[in-house]
């Protein structure tokens, strides 16, 4: 049976800042790019992430000031993935972590992300056949669990 992989499903373009950029700079960055997170990085590896959920819960609720660095809001450690996992797999970390941007990863760098519109988008489009083969899949799956 076919699987659709993490690497067939990935965005590629990520937005990468450093651990001293700004929060205001960021939300600049994320603005003009029209994007739902950043990937923080600390030496070019990276290390944490930035997303809209973060803006709420760990910048405006704690009344952080716009210039303080990322390293002080960011999530971290960063939940990741590797291009050769299944789509199902990914589903599957993003239901435990309670996450919704799962950046994907190859030698210690991000090489995409993946997001729970993505695989939305993966349920909601293609025939009856392509249905039926991803229900397959996901039924499959949970026999094994």
């Amino acid at each position: 049976m076919a699987h659709t992989f993490v690497k067939d499903v990935m965005i590629s373009e990520v937005a990468t800042l450093d651990v001293s950029t700004s929060i205001k700079d960021a939300a600049k960055l994320m603005d003009e790019k029209n994007i739902g997170c950043i990937i923080v990085t600390k030496n070019q590896l990276p290390i944490g992430i930035l997303t809209e959920r973060d803006f709420v819960k760990r910048i405006t609720a704690k009344e952080k000031l716009l210039t303080s660095p990322l390293e002080q809001v960011m999530s971290s450690p960063l939940i990741e993935i590797n291009p050769n996992e299944t789509v199902w797999e990914a589903a599957q970390i993003m239901k435990t972590n309670n996450i919704h941007k799962l950046p994907v990863t190859k030698d210690n760098k991000v090489i995409g992300i993946v997001t729970t519109t993505d695989l939305i988008k993966i349920c909601s489009i293609g025939s009856d056949s392509e249905m039926r083969r991803i229900c397959d899949q996901i039924i499959t799956r949970m026999q094994k669990e």
